[in-house]
């Protein structure tokens, strides 16, 4: 990662008021090398420069941390090339993760960033999120994602997965409190409701974010 993305990622970190160890910065430092290399290869990702990598994967990851605790088990619907998942269980390495995605190449990526960089109970599975409620029903403490652009949609796929005093996230920019308030009605049908809106920039660029903190009722 060149200074200059480290600059920006050291800023946005303060900025969260998230600490990390040297270990653990340079364990972003290789995500980042091995998300470039293999972005060359195969299309991983739309962001490529290694600043916008510290901004919009890493940086846009770690804001979760607003919302979940250290320990627990999350599982991340639709994490792509690996986010917020592997970003999040870099920094809070207690938590078990479950990362799906339905692009078998960028699972792969995700087993292959985890054993680089040693992330133990860290699962990166090939399968849709609807497959999963034979195995996972009631199961996380979390269920998070920044893939679903309607909140109904991903929460009629979260509920059967969550504890009973589990908690939904999902991570939006601008806009996520009107997406909250117009979900409420077809939220209520499940069973479910929104708890909190946590609306704030994004560190470095400014660009509007929210976490929908979704519960049963």
């Amino acid at each position: 990662m060149n200074e200059r993305a480290k600059e920006s990622f050291g800023r946005g970190l303060a900025e969260l008021g998230v600490t990390l160890t040297s270990a653990e910065l340079g364990k972003f430092y290789q995500l980042a090398a091995e998300l470039g290399k293999w972005s060359r290869k195969i299309n991983l990702t739309a962001i490529r420069g290694e600043e916008d990598i510290v901004v919009k994967h890493f940086l846009d990851s770690l804001t979760l941390l607003r919302a979940i605790s250290a320990r627990g088990s999350l599982l991340d619907i639709g994490s792509g090339g690996g986010f917020p998942a592997l970003p999040v269980k870099i920094a809070r390495h207690d938590l078990q993760v479950v990362s799906v995605d339905a692009v078998e190449k960028k699972i792969i990526f995700q087993r292959h960033a985890a054993r680089l960089l040693g992330l133990h109970h860290f699962d990166a599975l090939h399968v849709r999120g609807e497959e999963l409620a034979g195995k996972y029903a009631g199961h996380f403490d979390w269920v998070v994602s920044r893939a679903f652009s309607d909140i109904p949609t991903f929460v009629r796929m979260a509920l059967p997965l969550l504890k009973e005093s589990g908690k939904i996230v999902a991570m939006k920019g601008k806009g996520g409190r009107d997406e909250a308030h117009a979900a409420e009605h077809p939220l209520a049908d499940m069973g479910a409701r929104v708890t909190e809106v946590m609306e704030f920039p994004l560190p470095v660029s400014g660009d509007a974010r929210s976490l929908v903190v979704i519960e049963r009722m």
